[in-house]
């Protein structure tokens, strides 16, 4: 199998970078220029809206951390998020969620449709969010025709986003991890494989219809992460020690990401000349993921798996029965997941979502521009 896998990411990587213009440095760099900010993804970028849309709060200690100390944040972390960190770099307010009905915040620098448990594809009767990657699309093609309709009815609504901040907004993008993981769950890296084109597809529709209804075009692309690196993961997959690699991730799953990301890297290629007029940027996350988990020691970090909040102890302090802040049973005495003493030495916050400490560094990553790419058109 393993030579079956190595053939299909060197053919992958030939198909990415042949016929086609080289990656560059990022000229298309986040920046306060971007009149709004809109946000499509899964519980990495979800700033509460999974929470509104099916009504729950995530319980203490999910929130610690955050810096106003709100009730409850929704967020799926201890503190803030990659893309709070991104927009405190740019000037703006955090973003806001598409269904949050009680809010001190505005839409008018952008909103947030990102939400927990979401993929590409659409959702099933297993799926843990109904919010897939269509639904999101569709909830903005929708939250444009009610704004604009609403502004051109009163235009003293001052609130709101215009036209402009529509046409000249960034569209951002991490979603894909979930559909990963249950591509590959219980199969091989192989059987995964087959699937992944049916995912690009869809998430290609998605930026079609951005592009066609919705008029963005400015789109800035997350890869996957290194999803075999999670304690989640570790805890199904990685009993046996020939699954794992050195660093302690399960390697058929991070096999899986990679070949995800190169399908991906190669869309965003064709989008860059399909449509002359938009701008594409891929943000390599896997590589800056991976960098701080193998390297977690130098940079400050004293887990790079084990989890912050959860239970068991180590090795990776885990049980997906038990979530974070919840109580349970485990070997027949009740237990509760509660949080390190500090979770700013940890990179995995709860088996499956990263630290406070862990998104700030990944954000300055981001922020370098070392790992942001465009292609020149």
């Amino acid at each position: 199998m393993e030579t079956v896998i190595h053939s299909l990411l060197i053919l992958l990587s030939f198909v990415a970078i042949s016929h086609t213009q080289p990656l560059l440095a990022s000229s298309f760099p986040i920046s306060p220029n971007f009149a709004a900010v809109f946000n499509f993804g899964d519980s990495n970028s979800d700033t509460g809206e999974l929470t509104s849309g099916l009504g729950f709060r995530l319980p203490p200690p999910n929130g610690q951390s955050f810096v106003f100390k709100p009730p409850s944040t929704g967020r799926f972390c201890d503190g803030r998020l990659i893309v709070d960190f991104l927009m405190e770099a740019i000037g703006r307010p955090y973003l806001r969620p598409y269904l949050d009905s009680v809010s001190t915040q505005s839409y008018l620098r952008g909103c947030n449709f990102a939400a927990g448990g979401s993929t590409i594809q659409k959702a099933n009767a297993a799926s843990f969010s109904p919010f897939g990657f269509g639904v999101q699309v569709a909830q903005f093609v929708t939250f444009k025709f009610k704004v604009l309709q609403l502004i051109q009815q009163d235009k003293t609504f001052e609130n709101l986003p215009s036209e402009d901040h529509f046409k000249n907004g960034l569209y951002m993008f991490d979603i894909g991890q979930n559909d990963i993981a249950g591509a590959i769950y219980g199969k091989t890296v192989d059987q995964a494989a087959a699937v992944i084109p049916t995912i690009i597809s869809t998430f290609k529709d998605g930026i079609n219809r951005l592009y066609w209804e919705g008029g963005a075009r400015n789109f800035w692309i997350h890869n996957t992460g290194p999803i075999g690196c999670l304690a989640q993961m570790v805890s199904i997959f990685g009993k046996e020690k020939s699954k794992v690699d050195e660093f302690g991730c399960v390697i058929g799953h991070n096999e899986a990401a990679k070949l995800f990301n190169l399908q991906l890297q190669g869309l965003v290629r064709n989008f860059t000349q399909q449509y002359r007029d938009a701008n594409f940027t891929y943000v390599d996350m896997f590589s800056i993921k991976s960098d701080l988990i193998q390297n977690h020691s130098k940079y400050g970090f004293d887990q790079s798996i084990m989890v912050c909040c959860g239970t068991g102890g180590p090795p990776l302090n885990y049980n997906d029965q038990i979530n974070c802040g919840s109580t349970g049973t485990s070997n027949g005495t009740t237990v509760t997941s509660n949080s390190c003493n500090d979770s700013s030495k940890y990179v995995n916050w709860d088996g499956i979502h990263y630290t406070e400490a862990a998104n700030r560094f990944v954000s300055q990553k981001i922020l370098s521009g070392t790992y942001s790419l465009t292609v020149s058109s």
